[in-house]
This record gives structure tokens, C-alpha cells and sequence, in this order.
């Protein structure tokens, strides 16, 4: 009932706040401070797998996306919640960008799953979880404040555990909602230039994102705990491809808002800084370690191969040519095109002369199968199909070949 009578007070001040707000917005013109959030940190290692930690990642990134911010635009100024391997709670990290009255949020992750099958990017902005794998992320996110001293004074009761609690989150940063979103896609798009798989932009209830008031997003850049992107994420030089990524996702936006053309960097721009990187392994547990913005994370060669950075970029400079299998589920096929669908994330392929329609891209046959049941609900008739090269092949094919 204390809860309910909160939720009913919060969002009342908040319509308010919100029309206050929606006039400050309408006045953003401008992107002269950004505040660089790195993920987890000190006691609180965010995920782990393959001998990786979430902590060292986010740093990593954060302090090389920095870097490339400074230098390729003088006029703004980069505040980061933190530089070193130390514990900064959620709602500092919000009160850290609010003091600095920034114009723009970015908080940088790492995903992890239950299972080794969920891969790739996604960038998710404040709101109400539409499913139940946005509010999976968002708890587990969340769950930090637990190793905060005094949380529930601090988050109004909050408890991150509990589904309802996300209900009041629905309402929090609608007044930057549009930008944020803006932001997201750009960011999303940018990682498709580096290989890496776009899962989307999506809405949750993230605490770090909670009582920002300027544009937010947090951003997850792989799956800790599937090996192909584990394997990724390990690689320093890796790190630089996703700072890149996320400058041009920024250099785009404050264009978009001041009007003026953007600063993109190419793989190229940032070869110098490949060449600095050693390839020995150091301690990034130590706050004093030397290597505060060029951290390699350690006892990870042992764990799996090591990722040849240089087959990356031949993939970024040659045609593409893709001999993963993978598996869809397909809604519509018809010698017309289609605009609209009762479902999110359909994809088009023009095969035999007819358009078809396919969603829940998975390299896993089980994990598609899943999908399918949802997608059935309002496709009765959807199947699952696989597809190698940008075209369709025999499901037992592809069972075998996956298999193999």
C-alpha cells in the first residue's frame, strides 16, 4: 500500500516535472558536456565468464571512448562516474551527471545470460519493460544496490527483485525519451559496421537511468557468456572498435542537434592506438595500475583462442560473405510487399520472386523454437526456416550442419 501510494505521488510529480522538462528539451540545442558511465566497478565485478569481468570491459571502453571525444571535438567536455577499478553506486552515478547539468548520458555494459546461446548488442533507454527478457536485464542490473549500504533509504524503498516495483518506471525520462531513442539507434547501427549483431533498442527500468535529466542510455556490447562474443569482448584492440562505434554514434547525434555535419571515424583513425597496445596481460584489479586507459584483461588466453584482431578488419574493408547458419521464423511470404506486421524485428528476403517475411534471427534451433510459440499467437501458421548466405536451405541441412 506505501508503495502504491508513492507510485500514485511520483507520478503526479512527474507530469509535472515532465511539463517543465518537455520546455527545457525543446531547447536543446547544443552537446557541450557528456557524462561516460563505466559499468559496475571495486566490489562489484558485474558479469563474469571465460575468466572475463564486466568491470575491467566497461572501464576499457569508457576511458578510450572518452579519449577519442576529447580529442575530435574541443568544445565539450567528458566527466566520467569512474577512471579506476572502484565501487560507485547507482544513484551517484545519476547525481554525478545532474551536478554537471550534462546534456548527455552514456552508461556502458556487458551482458550475461543463463545460457550460452543469446549474442550480440542491444542499447536500451528508461521505461517500462515490454518483456520479459528487458526486465531480466534491468533486475540484474539493478541488483548492485544490494551491496550499497542504506539502499533502501537511498532508492525510495525500491526492492529489484520485484516486478511490480518497475511499474513507476514507465513514466521516468519521457520528457528526453525521443532523443534518447534517437541516440540508441545510432549507437545500434554503428555496431553493425563492426560485425557486431544489433539486437536492437528496447525500454527498461534501469536505476543507473532512473533521475538523469538529460538524454540516457545505457548500452549493453555483448554476451559475457557466449563464447563468440566473450572472445570479442577479450581482445583490447576490440575495445577501441567499440569506443569508435559509440563516437560515431556521438558525433552523429550532436550533429543532429546542432546542425552541422559529423565527424565519422574510420577503422584507420584509430590504427595509431593499435600499435600502443601490448600484448601482455596486466592486473586490472589494481587502482593504481599503470595502464588506467588501456586495460587487457587478464587469465583469459588460457580460457579460449585467442581473437585475431586482423580477420576483423578484412571483414570490415571486404564484401561480406557470411556462411553462419541461421534460423528464422517466417510469418508471410507473398509477391507483394508488406509494410506493416503484428510482430517487431521482421526482416525481408526476396527469394524465387516472392517477398518473405521472417523474425527471431537465432543461431540456436532451440531458442528459435521458443520464439516461434510467441509468434504463433499471432501468425498461426508460421514454421521455422534456416538460411545460409541469404538464402534458404533445407532445415535437416542446416540441423546437421549446426550440429557439426
Amino acid at each position: 500500500m506505501i508503495f502504491l501510494m508513492k507510485c500514485f505521488i511520483a507520478i503526479w510529480l512527474n507530469l509535472f516535472l515532465c511539463s517543465v522538462i518537455l520546455f527545457a528539451q525543446s531547447n536543446i540545442s547544443v552537446l557541450k558536456k557528456v557524462v561516460i558511465d563505466a559499468g559496475h566497478g571495486g566490489k562489484d565485478p558485474g558479469a563474469v565468464g571465460f575468466g572475463l569481468k564486466e568491470k575491467d570491459i566497461t572501464l576499457s571502453v569508457a576511458l578510450k571512448l572518452g579519449k577519442l571525444i576529447t580529442e575530435h571535438f574541443k568544445d565539450v567536455k567528458v566527466i566520467y562516474t569512474r577512471t579506476t577499478d572502484e565501487f560507485v553506486e547507482l544513484y551517484r552515478r545519476a547525481k554525478i551527471a545532474n551536478n554537471a547539468k550534462a546534456d548527455l548520458f552514456i552508461s556502458i555494459h556487458v551482458n550475461s545470460s543463463k545460457k550460452p546461446e543469446p549474442y550480440g548488442t542491444e542499447t536500451f533507454v528508461m521505461g517500462l519493460s515490454k518483456s520479459d527478457a528487458n526486465l531480466d536485464v534491468a533486475m540484474t542490473e539493478n541488483a548492485v544496490i544490494l551491496k550499497e549500504e542504506d539502499y533502501k533509504n537511498q532508492y525510495e524503498g525500491f526492492d529489484p527483485h520485484s516486478p511490480e516495483a518497475y511499474i513507476i518506471f514507465s513514466l521516468y525520462q519521457n520528457a528526453f525519451l525521443d532523443l534518447s531513442l534517437t541516440f540508441s539507434s545510432y549507437i545500434q547501427n554503428e555496431y553493425e559496421k563492426i560485425q557486431r549483431e544489433n539486437r536492437g533498442v528496447k525500454q527498461a527500468g534501469f536505476l543507473v537511468l532512473w533521475k538523469t535529466a538529460m538524454p540516457s542510455v545505457l548500452t549493453e556490447i555483448g554476451f559475457i557468456s557466449n563464447p563468440d562474443d566473450a572472445s570479442f569482448l577479450a581482445n583490447e584492440r576490440n575495445h577501441w572498435l567499440y569506443a569508435k562505434s559509440l563516437f560515431n554514434a556521438f558525433s552523429k547525434y550532436k550533429g543532429m542537434l546542432e546542425g552541422k555535419k559529423y565527424i565519422e571515424l574510420d577503422y584507420k583513425d584509430i590504427q595509431h592506438y593499435l600499435k600502443e597496445i601490448k600484448q601482455s596481460t596486466v592486473d586490472t584489479t589494481k587502482k593504481d595500475s599503470p595502464h588506467k586507459d588501456s586495460l587487457i584483461v587478464s587469465n583469459f588466453q588460457d580460457t579460449l583462442p585467442k581473437n585475431n584482431f586482423q580477420k576483423v578488419i578484412e571483414k570490415l574493408v571486404q564484401p561480406k560473405t557470411n556462411d553462419t547458419i541461421y534460423f528464422y521464423v517466417q510469418i508471410a511470404s507473398t509477391d507483394k510487399p508488406i509494410k506493416q506486421f503484428k510482430v517487431s524485428g521482421v526482416e525481408e528476403f526476396k527469394m524465387d520472386n516472392l517477398y518473405k517475411y521472417v523474425c527471431g534471427k537465432s543461431l540456436a534451433y532451440s531458442e528459435v523454437l521458443e520464439k516461434q510459440k510467441d509468434i504463433k499467437k499471432y501468425y498461426p501458421d508460421a514454421f521455422v526456416i534456416a538460411i545460409k548466405n541469404g538464402k534458404k536451405i533445407p532445415l535437416s541441412e542446416a540441423l546437421k550442419q549446426t550440429k557439426n
